[in-house]
């Protein structure tokens, strides 16, 4: 095995995936290993690492296995050589596209942690308003 390669146990620790989701991102085709030892142990680089990363990153915006598979072709074939402006253009759109999702996918996760903050805050007020000691009412 070459230093560049590692074993799936270095890859869960590196991103904190579990190993049952690493072996079921590329039974679904998003991050197949790069190479299988001579025992067949999947074997990783540091670009499926970051691939790895990636679609841990989309998780939390709610993005499905279908738009996370759309996202790695855009990114894949972005980094294809003799790529069509008109090709170009194209994946530059779908790529905006993406941009604009997450950003708004942001924008509602921060509303709701402010709805939850405020939640935690008033909960706070009642429980000092409720529970102080008698003699600080």
């Amino acid at each position: 095995m070459g230093a560049e390669h590692m074993q799936i146990g270095q890859v869960a620790q590196r991103t904190g995936l579990s190993l049952r989701t690493i072996r079921y991102y590329g039974e679904v085709g998003l991050v197949e290993p790069s190479a299988r030892s001579r025992g067949g142990f999947r074997l990783y680089t540091e670009a499926d690492l970051d691939r790895l990363l990636l679609i841990k990153r989309m998780k939390p915006l709610d993005f499905s296995l279908e738009e996370t598979r759309d996202l790695l072709e855009v990114l894949d074939s972005l980094a294809e050589p003799g790529l069509t402006e008109e090709r170009r253009a194209h994946l530059a759109a779908r790529l905006d596209m993406f941009e604009q999702a997450a950003e708004e996918r942001c924008r509602a996760l921060r509303e709701q942690l402010a709805m939850a903050e405020e939640f935690a805050e008033r909960l706070s007020d009642q429980r000092r308003a409720h529970l102080a000691p008698t003699g600080d009412r």
